[in-house]
């Protein structure tokens, strides 16, 4: 939710209670190019939930961009079984490959850090994703 609202924004929120899931416009433009993005903003999930919720979520999406904390482990763990399984969802309808990010976020907290910077490149390497360290508050 914080990296969507700075996205959306250009503000950092720091707190955020119970969220729910939020489907944001937003018109940017890309290479002199007038995009409009639609941004479905899904709390984080330590699971795998094999709902149809998130299966409409997989399916709605045109690309994915996975964030975990670089302070919580368990939110990286989580990531190769999410990756799997949008993958296969999307990937099984056709031989394109779906676009997926994974972004660590809090860079800012890194005396807190429990997740290297390395171990991100190399989840994203070995899953063919992109990836990217970040800190939603600066």
């Amino acid at each position: 939710a914080a990296l969507t609202v700075r996205f959306l924004t250009r503000r950092f929120i720091g707190e955020y209670g119970d969220m729910a899931e939020f489907i944001y416009s937003h018109n940017m433009t890309v290479d002199g190019r007038e995009i409009l993005f639609h941004i479905w903003d899904a709390p984080n999930s330590q699971q795998i939930e094999d709902s149809s919720s998130e299966e409409k979520r997989i399916q709605w999406a045109d690309s994915f961009v996975l964030v975990y904390s670089i302070c919580d482990r368990a939110s990286f763990n989580v990531l190769p079984l999410k990756i799997q399984f949008i993958k296969a969802a999307k990937e099984g309808q056709s031989q394109e490959k779906v676009p997926i990010v994974i972004v660590g976020n809090k860079r800012d907290l890194h005396h807190q850090r429990v997740v290297s910077s390395e171990e991100g490149r190399l989840l994203a390497l070995s899953l063919d994703c992109g990836f990217y360290e970040v800190s939603a508050a600066e």
